[in-house]
């Protein structure tokens, strides 16, 4: 437990002023989840990136993706070497713990599908022969607002294969004084291991055997269905979103330091895990609500259960 406060503190020695944004980051990590960072350049996300990697003690890659970027780039593919008379196998970027998808959106969407399915299934399959990615695997992915120049939309069906969609946005005027005053072209040398994979994953397994009251799964469940006959949207919170609901949850109680999930605990991470799955209706953004604003119009009418005594 001590370890991951410990990492946590060293990350904001780069990232400053965006002690919620490394929060949720690190919520994604320990539910063995990935993240979706859409804000404009150069706010921070590639550098929120490497220092995870950096501190987690991560094997990490960084792959641009440009227009000409091609899936075999992502998994990988087969090269006949003459030397041995055989097909041998490349691995593609995503053959790390920590992989940085940086303007996801600014590639095909062929390219877009195959990295989503590798996040999926955890592994890559080239010419008939499966590969399993190293664990833990985490991917974080960049892109640009939508509208600006090159960019193409993410499907809603990829989107939902985030556990969560975060902004950055700018940082306060103190915290960019400080980022001003500590820029340096090497700057992640400041930055020290404080976990490794071996010891994250077993810190991923704690997580997920925290326990769980019946009552808090009855109430995802009711956030859930209620967001799915609301008028405000066309496409309500999807069962994996429902699951990505306890899963990050679960995690936000062990960094609370608790063994069991609490209503408050979903109250918390409801928005950034939820928003970027669900679709408004025309009628609810003519009348100018936000998929946030409407959803914690679901929640705050849902009543917060009562822990049964174990």
């Amino acid at each position: 437990m001590e370890r991951i406060f410990s990492a946590t503190d060293e990350i904001k020695k780069v990232i400053k002023g965006k002690d919620d944004i490394i929060e949720q980051v690190m919520l994604a990590i320990l539910s063995n989840g990935h993240v979706l960072l859409e804000d404009i350049p150069g706010v921070g996300k590639t550098t929120l990136a490497m220092a995870f990697s950096r501190v987690m003690g991560l094997s990490y890659k960084r792959m641009q993706f440009t227009p000409d970027v091609m899936p075999s780039d992502v998994t990988g593919f087969s090269m006949y070497n003459s030397q041995t008379g055989s097909f041998e196998f490349r691995p593609g970027g995503v053959m790390c713990n920590l992989f940085l998808a940086d303007e996801i959106n600014r590639t095909s969407p062929k390219t877009q599908s195959a990295l989503l399915e590798v996040m999926e299934e955890g592994k890559v399959t080239v010419d008939g022969e499966t590969h399993v990615l190293p664990m833990p695997f985490v991917v974080i992915a960049t892109q640009n607002p939508f509208g600006s120049s090159g960019t193409q939309k993410l499907p809603q069906s990829q989107m939902d294969r985030f556990l969560m969609c975060i902004s950055m946005g700018y940082p306060d005027s103190p915290s960019e004084i400080a980022i001003l005053k500590g820029n340096r072209k090497n700057k992640m040398d400041i930055l020290e291991e404080k976990l490794n994979a071996p010891i994250l994953l077993k810190i991923q397994q704690a997580v997920e055997e925290q326990y769980v009251d019946e009552s808090i799964y009855s109430y995802i469940v009711e956030i859930a269905n209620r967001s799915r006959t609301s008028e405000n949207f066309n496409m309500g919170i999807s069962p994996r979103g429902s699951i990505a609901m306890l899963k990050v949850a679960k995690a936000k109680a062990f960094l609370s330091r608790r063994s069991y999930v609490i209503p408050q605990d979903i109250i918390d991470i409801y928005g950034i895990v939820c928003a970027h799955r669900v679709e408004l209706s025309p009628q609810a953004a003519a009348n100018g609500l936000t998929a946030k604003t409407a959803l914690k119009a679901i929640i705050d009418g849902v009543p917060m259960p009562k822990l049964a005594k174990k």
